[in-house]
């Protein structure tokens, strides 16, 4: 198949979920087909990044943007600006006259048997029609996430923001799953949501990717955790909301608790780009705040349990299979562990409200033995089932079932994002 893929960024370095996905699915991909890829790279991209690009992708088509930094005046002007437009801030502001032309051009270039989309930001710059089959590859179910967000922050001005974005963002992905001849989810949570909040929308069944792990690459390089270890670790990229409320959520409530009862617990927050609400964490006692890291299996290996306590957010968590294939206990709650196919109480540990996580860690600290089976249970778990070469079979296989039934040029003409209603 001759692939074009559509993203908003390039996947080097390795260090967000997303990218992680798509780089192991297209390492696989890449063996036995031809694939064009075009992001948006930021000013000053190594030329070492896109190198590395080939390793995924015969043409790597970068078109340059640079978003503000996050917390900055400008990023904050930025968003006012985009509380006018009918389309979703985390969507509109992808929209690029630039990014429109390259996939213009490259489509009127190459035969291509099917173009994917890959999350929701690049559909503002497809155009009306395509000459091919279209995929879109959702890593979550971006509503939802809006959703949340606007039922759990305190702030009144803020919830009222993330309603009004929730409501753009529901609105836009009805539109977007409409559009598509096949539509990817990344677990059979999402794929019902889908249903549920879009009946009729979507015109052949969702096809789901499982989360996958490179058990190769994680895993243990020597014995279990210390017996008498105190240290919690969470990982992820530090820019995106529902990490960065999961760790504010977990340094104001939860982990109080822990240290009430083993005071010489540690917590290290180990992703990129970290806000400024997450810097200022570490001026609390035992928290260590890393940035990013080139590396996050050594502080894997020193942690005793792995928290993902997580109260937003959709898809699922590639930080979990990662964890459990270093043989780590996980705790988590239901929202964090969602959509993946473990058993509480034998592959993690679950826990909602503060007291419960806080009991479950300090629980895993203290019976070394019960830790001891969590770990080898999930480690077993991700590496029987859930290694990235069977999961990219069966996106080789969605995407070969799009191409092989007519594109419904009906629907992809039925509406433009840039339109934006």
């Amino acid at each position: 198949m001759r692939i074009l893929w559509l993203k908003s960024d390039l996947l080097v370095p390795l260090d967000k979920g997303g990218r992680l996905r798509t780089w192991h699915l297209l390492r696989h991909l890449a063996a036995r087909h031809e694939i064009s890829y075009l992001a948006f790279t930021e000013s000053g991209t190594p030329a070492s990044s896109l190198r590395a690009m080939k390793d995924v992708a015969d043409v790597v088509e970068p078109v340059t943007r640079d978003d503000a930094p996050k917390g900055s005046w400008k990023f904050a002007a930025d968003a006012a600006v985009h509380l006018v437009d009918p389309l979703p801030y985390a969507v509109g502001k992808y929209r690029s006259r630039e990014y429109a032309r390259r996939v213009r051009r490259l489509l009127a270039e190459r035969a291509f048997d099917v173009v994917v989309c890959d999350f929701l930001c690049p559909i503002v710059n497809l155009p009306r029609r395509v000459p091919c089959p279209t995929v879109l590859f959702t890593h979550n179910v971006e509503s939802e996430i809006w959703r949340r967000h606007a039922e759990t922050h305190t702030n009144p001005l803020m919830r009222m923001l993330y309603r009004q974005q929730y409501r753009r963002m529901l609105r836009f992905e009805r539109r977007s799953v409409a559009r598509f001849d096949l539509v990817l989810a990344v677990s059979d949570a999402d794929r019902d949501t889908f249903a549920r909040l879009y009946p009729g929308a979507i015109h052949r069944p969702v096809h789901v990717i499982p989360t996958g792990v490179d058990a190769t690459y994680f895993t243990p390089s020597g014995p279990p955790s210390r017996p008498d270890g105190r240290s919690i670790v969470f990982t992820g990229s530090m820019d995106w909301l529902p990490n960065e409320d999961a760790m504010l959520f977990f340094c104001r409530e939860v982990l109080p608790l822990v240290r009430a009862a083993e005071p010489e617990a540690t917590l290290s927050i180990v992703g990129r780009a970290p806000t400024p609400a997450v810097q200022r964490l570490a001026a609390e006692q035992g928290v260590h705040v890393t940035g990013r890291v080139d590396d996050v299996r050594p502080y894997l290996e020193d942690a005793t349990v792995f928290a993902v306590p997580l109260r937003i957010g959709g898809g699922t968590r590639l930080k979990i299979f990662e964890a459990m294939a270093m043989g780590k206990a996980v705790v988590s709650t239901s929202v964090g562990a969602e959509g993946l196919d473990v058993v509480p109480d034998v592959h993690v540990m679950l826990a909602d409200d503060p007291r419960s996580f806080a009991d479950t860690v300090v629980a895993l600290f203290r019976d070394v033995e019960r830790r001891r089976q969590i770990e080898q249970a999930g480690r077993a778990l991700v590496i029987d089932r859930y290694d990235w070469s069977a999961v990219a079979v069966s996106l080789e296989q969605a995407l070969a079932s799009a191409v092989n039934q007519p594109a419904q040029d009906a629907v992809h003409a039925a509406w433009h994002p840039l339109e934006g209603r």
